[in-house]
């Protein structure tokens, strides 16, 4: 019966959609209870919506949308770019469940210039439609501060929030505050400013936040020569002053061309859930803002609707006008009197460059925090990845990685070392000596090592690693499945091996090996298991290759037999420490005829 009934109220919402019209909107879906679960803008609303009915989807997001809705609603408009800015608000105002989540940034702070007389400019986290310009928003506090600051430095601006209307200057309404009288402000509150000597500090405001401070730096530079022309050296001095704290500011911003004016530079790294976008912007060859922002996925859209997504979004909460956008690919819609370009080389490429390095960046400082703040959840996805990957039945919480090591054919010897939750457990490490195999054969080491460890495990009913990784390629990959052959684990426990080289991951049975991305997280945790394997076996092997040439050359002293060489060996552990030591403290460990036969024999003094 529920079937049925998902069937008529499709066959029902195809009726509604076979009268929509072929003009540029945006539809609304609402579920049963009667709450909006997705909205879009289409060129053409009746070809877009029917789409959605008339194919199968193999994502199971869209799939559930579609039958989750219940009922149709639309508006048609004028223009696609309409349709978008529609779409963006809607979006932002109901948050529906399908579509992808566009941040508000009410956090981020902002440099307002009140919609008032005689304007106030502060920073806000509220943007407010109040007609007040907002300059924005800004990822960095300190850079807010920073700029008005320089404005506190250069005009002299009221903070008061008194009514300065011409009725209440005119008639005496208002008096003169404490910034007045420390000469931060020009008391516009009693009309001793005029409003248009005002209005002429909040124009150069309003440049320089707009990125437009050479011809702010223009007009002052005139104002100053004229005050000199005419003797007022004291005017002029101060008019040189907010010169020198201007060009400082200019000086600040990364410059990148001078040919570059006015242009608005987008990029995007995206990822599995998610996609990061830059925005820069340009001003007479400086970059003068620069803001990250994080959309989330809904429908695995693909990375053309994300960027479309972020650059109407950017534009309207920056209010930006610029004529040419910097993109690194067409991103398949118009903009009203825009232009998108796409550049392969020059100035312009650089800029995409720089802003596709800021947008991975800025992902990559988040993925680091994600991890400090949850380390936990990290390790479990690193290791769902792996067994992603690998395509193993559990989750590897539990690996073991061995290495073999016999420098020059001496000592042969391996190591086993042992990774929880993603996580070296250095107590849990193993070394073994080579018993049954005689010379350098890898080959046959890497069997016998690997048959001890898990026969040794069986015998103590000790739990067994899901995943076993042999640092070398097929044949050590076969040695060591023979040992679990013996014992009878193979097929029980995954298994693969590394080969140095070229980074190939084996498989039993297999002899096409797997190619991990260089930059993966499961093959960075292969090579560092790898990695500390051989680390651990070296260490060893260097250890037993000390020990043995201390004993080899302390036999050759006459008198000094195998229990004197022992005791030296876990007291003084090297030749060369014991010839430091003086002869009191060796004669305290062997006796004074034994100290005595050592000193003579390397001729050191006693």
């Amino acid at each position: 019966m529920k079937y049925e009934a998902v069937n008529r109220n499709i066959d029902e919402l195809k009726k509604q959609v076979s009268v929509l019209p072929d003009k540029p909107g945006i539809y609304q879906y609402f579920d049963n209870t009667g709450k909006i679960i997705y909205v879009g803008k289409a060129k053409n609303l009746k070809r877009r919506v029917s789409s959605y009915f008339s194919k199968k989807h193999e994502n199971r997001k869209t799939a559930l949308l579609v039958r989750a809705i219940a009922d149709i609603k639309h508006l048609v408009v004028e223009t696609e770019q309409d349709a978008l800015l529609l779409e963006n608000n809607l979006i932002k105002k109901y948050q529906p469940r399908y579509n992808i989540r566009l941040k508000d940034d009410k956090t981020y702070p902002w440099i307002v210039i009140k919609n008032e007389r005689f304007p106030r400019v502060f920073q806000t986290r509220n943007v407010i439609r109040d007609g007040s310009q907002y300059f924005g928003p800004y990822t960095s506090v300190m850079t807010v501060r920073t700029l008005l600051d320089l404005f506190r430095k250069l005009y002299k601006l009221r903070t008061c929030k008194y009514n300065l209307s011409s009725e209440n200057i005119s008639n005496g309404k208002l008096k003169v505050c404490l910034e007045y009288h420390i000469g931060n402000c020009l008391g516009p509150c009693e009309g001793y400013q005029t409003e248009r000597d005002y209005l002429k500090y909040i124009e150069e405001i309003r440049d320089i936040l707009k990125g437009n401070i050479s011809g702010v730096i223009k007009y002052l530079r005139e104002m100053m020569h004229r005050y000199a022309e005419d003797f007022q050296f004291e005017e002029a001095n101060q008019v040189k002053e907010k010169l020198q704290i201007l060009e400082k500011f200019q000086n600040r911003s990364t410059v990148v061309s001078s040919t570059i004016t006015d242009v608005d530079v987008f990029t995007i790294d995206v990822v599995e859930k998610a996609a990061f976008v830059n925005y820069l912007k340009v001003i007479n060859g400086a970059i003068v803002q620069t803001y990250t922002t994080e959309i989330k996925k809904a429908l695995d859209e693909d990375r053309e609707e994300l960027l479309r997504y972020a650059i109407v979004d950017i534009r309207q909460k920056i209010f930006s006008n610029a004529r040419e956008l910097i993109v690194p690919f067409d991103p398949g819609f118009e903009l009203e009197n825009v232009r998108f370009k796409v550049p392969e080389r020059g100035d312009k490429k650089k800029l995409l460059d720089l802003s596709l390095r800021n947008a991975k960046y800025f992902r990559l400082e988040k993925e680091k925090q994600q991890a400090l703040s949850k380390p936990k959840d990290s390790s479990k996805r690193i290791l769902e990845t792996l067994k992603k990957d690998l395509q193993l039945k559990e989750l590897p919480s539990h690996i073991e990685c061995f290495d073999n090591s016999n420098l020059q054919g001496t000592h042969p010897v391996a190591a086993c070392v042992v990774f929880k939750n993603g996580k070296p457990a250095k107590k849990d490490y193993r070394h073994f000596h080579v018993k049954t195999v005689e010379g350098p054969d890898d080959f046959a080491s890497m069997q016998e090592i690997v048959f001890r460890r898990y026969k040794r495990l069986l015998d103590e009913k000790q739990s067994l690693p899901q995943l076993i990784i042999i640092d070398g390629g097929k044949g050590q990959l076969g040695m060591a499945l023979n040992a679990l052959e013996e014992l009878g684990l193979r097929g029980k426990i995954a298994i693969i091996g590394i080969a140095k080289k070229l980074e190939e991951i084996f498989f039993p049975g297999d002899s096409v090996p797997l190619y991990l991305d260089k930059s993966s997280e499961s093959l960075k945790l292969i090579q560092f298991a790898r990695d500390e394997a051989h680390r651990f076996g070296i260490t060893f092997h260097r250890k037993l290759r000390s020990k043995n040439f201390i004993k080899s050359e302390l036999e050759e002293i006459p008198g000094i037999g195998e229990k004197t060489i022992q005791v030296l060996l876990r007291r003084f552990k090297s030749l060369e420490n014991l010839k430091k030591q003086a002869y009191h403290t060796v004669a305290e460990e062997i006796g004074d005829s034994r100290a005595v036969k050592i000193f003579d024999f390397y001729k050191l003094k006693h």
